[in-house]
C-alpha cells in the first residue's frame, strides 16, 4: 500500500486536489483556443475517457475570451495556460476559468503577477506555478550553469514566496523536464520542503510510444514514493492517449482501479493459438467497461493457469 504524503487541498472547478483527494488524471488540448468549435470536440472526446481536468493554451486576448463560451458547452474544469503576458491571464479569469497556470520564468514583474493573484484571489481560482526546465530564470541558469533539478526547486519557491508575500496560498507546484531523473530529483526536493499539492508529469516527454515509457516511469516512480496529487502525461499524440495512459499508470500502482486489466502473456515457441491477435482484439473490445476488471488471455500451461487465478 502507497502512503501518499500528505498535501493541502485545492479545488479546481469540482475536482478537488490533494490533500485526501484521489489522484486526478488531466490532459491539455491542442486545438487553437479561439476555435471554439475544435476545442468544445476535443474536450467531449476527453471526457469520454473520464479526463478530470483540461488546459487550454491561451497565445492571445481572442483566446482569452473564448474561454466562457467554451465552459458553456463542456462538464469538466478548464485551466488557463499562461505565457508573457499577465493581461491574458487576467481576462481568463473574467471569463470564468477554473485555475490558471502560470510560468514564473516569463510571467513578468511582481507588480503583473499581483495583479493576477488579486483576481485569482477574488474567485477563489487557484494557481498552479509551473516550472519548467526550459524556461529557467537568467540568473537561476547563470547561478547553476544549466537548468538543473535545484535551480528549479529554486524558481519554484521563490514564486511561491512571492504569491504568499501578497497572500495568496491557493497554490499548486509543477517542476518539468524532459529528462526522467532531473524531474523525479525536483520533485523529491520540493516535496521534502512544502506542503502544496503536486502536480506531476514529465514534460515534452515524446511520442506516444517512448513518452509513455518515460511518463510512466518518471510519474509512477513518484506516486510509488507517495510524491503527487494530479498528473499529465505529456505525449505528442491525441490527447486522448495521454489520459488513457495515466489512468494505466495509476492503475499499475493501485492507486486507482479504471477499466479493463488484461493479463496476457508474451508468447513463446509453446502458442497455439495467434495471442497477441486475440489479445488486442479483447482490449479493444472491453475498451467501453469503465468498472476495475481483470481479464486474462494466456496460451499455455506452463503459467497460464496460475496467472488465469488472478482473473
Amino acid at each position: 500500500m502507497i502512503k501518499r504524503k500528505k498535501t493541502k487541498q485545492v479545488v479546481v472547478g469540482n475536482v478537488h486536489i490533494g490533500g485526501d483527494a484521489p489522484v486526478s488524471v488531466q490532459s491539455m488540448t491542442n486545438t487553437k483556443t479561439s476555435n471554439v468549435e475544435a476545442t468544445v470536440s476535443q474536450i467531449k472526446a476527453l471526457e469520454i475517457v473520464d479526463c478530470e481536468i483540461v488546459r487550454l493554451a491561451v497565445l492571445n486576448m481572442d483566446d482569452a475570451r473564448s474561454i466562457s463560451a467554451i465552459i458553456d458547452k463542456v462538464d469538466i474544469p478548464i485551466i488557463a495556460d499562461i505565457h508573457f503576458n499577465h493581461k491574458l491571464a487576467l481576462e481568463a479569469v473574467k471569463q470564468g476559468v477554473h485555475g490558471l497556470r502560470l510560468n514564473p520564468g516569463n510571467i513578468g514583474d511582481r507588480h503583473k503577477i499581483e495583479k493576477v493573484v488579486e483576481a485569482a484571489g477574488e474567485k477563489n481560482i487557484s494557481i498552479r506555478i509551473g516550472v519548467n526546465a526550459g524556461s529557467l530564470e537568467k540568473e537561476i541558469l547563470e547561478k547553476y550553469g544549466y537548468p538543473t533539478a535545484e535551480g528549479m526547486v529554486e524558481s519554484a519557491l521563490s514564486h511561491i514566496g512571492i504569491l504568499e508575500e501578497f497572500g495568496f496560498n491557493n497554490i499548486k507546484v509543477s517542476l518539468k523536464a524532459s529528462d526522467v531523473l532531473k524531474t523525479v530529483e525536483a520533485y523529491r526536493l520540493l516535496s521534502d520542503r512544502v506542503d502544496y499539492p503536486l502536480h506531476v508529469g514529465v514534460t515534452e516527454a515524446g511520442t506516444a510510444f517512448s513518452g509513455s515509457i518515460k511518463s510512466a516511469v518518471g510519474i509512477g516512480i513518484l506516486l510509488a514514493e507517495g510524491i503527487g496529487d494530479t498528473i499529465r502525461v505529456s505525449l505528442s499524440a491525441d490527447p486522448v492517449e495521454e489520459v488513457k495512459v495515466g489512468y494505466e499508470i495509476l492503475k499499475s500502482l493501485h492507486i486507482r482501479s479504471k477499466g479493463v486489466n488484461v493479463i496476457s502473456c508474451p508468447t513463446c515457441g509453446r502458442m497455439q493459438i495467434d495471442l497477441i491477435k486475440v489479445a488486442e482484439e479483447v482490449e479493444t473490445r472491453l475498451a467501453h467497461i469503465k468498472s476495475p476488471l481483470n481479464v486474462s488471455v494466456l496460451g499455455c500451461v506452463v503459467n497460464g493457469i496460475g496467472e488465469a487465478l488472478e482473473a
